[in-house]
C-alpha cells in the first residue's frame, strides 16, 4: 500500500467509528464512549506525542475531564455531544479549579464540530481554551494525519487497523466513485451534448462570490454537462438506492480537508487531483487515457460545486432553470 492508500483506510475507519458511534441507541452508547476514550487516548498520544492517561481509571466518572497529561498540561473531554451547552457545563465544573495551568480539549467524536470553533464560551475558572485549535473532529484530525510523512502515517494505519478491525478492501472504498467514472467515459462530451439546463447566472455569481478565477472557464464550460452528468446519475441509482450520493459526499470530504487552503482555486484544482488519485488506485476502474480521466473528473467536480456540494453559496444562490 502506497501513503495515499494508508490515508483513505484511516479516512474511512475514523467516519465509520463516528456514524457508528452517531446511531447507536442509548443502551449501547456507554460502552462506545468508554472504548473511545481508550481509543483517542492512543490515537492522540501517537498523533501528536502526548503522554495521555485515561483518568476514569483513577477516579470513577470524573465530570469535565476524561484524559489527562501531566507533562503537556493538558485536559481533554471526549463526547459524542457536540454543542456548546456540553463545552461550557464541562468548563464551569469545579474541577477544573485544580488544574489552572492546563489546557482544556474537546474531542467531538460523532459530529462535524466546524461551527463550534467560530463561538465564544464562558469560561468561569479561565483555564486556556482556544476554540479554533482545542476543538478537534474527524476532519481536523484527519488534516494532522496529511501533514505525516509516509513512516508516521503507516504507524498510524497499523494503529487503526489493530484498534477498530480488519484491513478495509480499497477497492470497496473507491468502488462507486470508479464505477461513475466509468460510466462517463463511456459517453461523447463534445459541444452536441452541451444543455444550457442550469442558470448561469447564478453559477457566474457563486464563483465570484468564492473568488475561483482561475477555476472560472473549467466550471462555466462543464457546467453546460450538468443534465447529462444528471442522467448518469439517474442511471447509477437504479443499481442501488442513492448510490450518486456516496460519490458526492467523496467529494465533499476533499473539499472540507483542504477548504482552508490560501485561495479557491488552489482548493478546487486540489480536490481535482484528489479524486483522481482515488479513482486510478481503485482496481475496479477500467483505465482509459488520462486526459480523458481528467476530463471526467473535471465534470464531476464542477457539477458537485453547482449542486452545492463544495464551496459556499452566496446569499439565495439557485442554480435550477425557472
Amino acid at each position: 500500500m502506497n501513503r495515499n492508500q494508508y490515508y483513505i483506510y484511516i479516512e474511512n475507519k475514523l467516519h465509520v467509528l463516528s456514524r457508528t458511534i452517531e446511531s447507536r441507541g442509548k443502551l449501547n452508547l456507554l460502552d462506545l464512549h468508554v472504548h473511545s476514550e481508550n481509543f483517542y487516548l492512543h490515537f492522540f498520544n501517537l498523533l501528536f506525542n502526548y503522554e495521555l492517561e485515561n483518568l476514569n481509571t483513577k477516579l470513577q466518572n470524573v465530570a469535565a475531564i476524561d484524559l489527562i497529561d501531566h507533562k503537556h498540561k493538558l485536559i481533554i473531554q471526549v463526547s459524542s455531544t457536540s454543542t456548546k451547552p456540553k463545552i461550557e457545563s464541562a468548563l464551569s465544573k469545579k474541577i477544573i479549579e485544580d488544574y489552572p495551568s492546563y489546557t482544556f480539549k474537546f474531542i467531538s467524536i460523532s459530529k462535524e464540530a466546524t461551527d463550534l470553533r467560530s463561538k465564544t464560551y464562558d469560561n468561569p475558572y479561565s483555564i486556556s481554551f482556544n476554540p479554533l485549535t482545542d476543538i478537534y473532529d474527524i476532519t481536523s484530525l484527519l488534516n494532522v494525519v496529511l501533514t505525516k510523512g509516509i513512516p508516521e502515517t503507516k504507524e498510524i494505519y497499523k494503529f487503526i487497523k489493530d484498534e477498530l478491525g480488519n484491513e478495509v478492501d480499497i477497492v470497496k472504498l473507491d468502488s462507486n466513485l470508479a464505477k461513475v467514472i466509468n460510466l462517463l467515459a463511456s459517453e461523447e462530451w463534445d459541444d452536441s451534448n452541451k444543455i444550457e439546463s442550469v442558470n448561469t447566472f447564478e453559477i457566474e455569481r457563486k464563483i465570484t462570490y468564492n473568488d475561483l478565477n482561475l477555476a472560472k472557464e473549467t466550471i462555466k464550460e462543464y457546467s453546460l454537462f450538468y443534465q447529462k452528468v444528471d442522467s448518469k446519475y439517474t442511471e447509477f441509482d437504479s443499481l442501488g438506492s442513492n448510490k450518486s450520493n456516496s460519490v458526492l459526499a467523496t467529494i465533499r470530504r476533499e473539499y472540507i480537508n483542504i477548504e482552508n487552503k490560501s485561495n479557491g482555486d488552489d482548493v478546487f484544482f486540489t480536490i481535482i487531483e484528489k479524486i483522481k488519485e482515488r479513482i486510478l488506485i481503485s482496481s475496479n476502474y477500467t483505465e482509459i487515457p488520462i486526459d480523458e480521466l481528467e476530463l471526467c473528473v473535471d465534470i464531476l467536480v464542477v457539477d458537485a460545486f453547482i449542486r452545492c456540494k463544495i464551496f459556499t453559496n452566496p446569499n439565495n444562490y439557485d442554480y435550477a432553470i425557472t
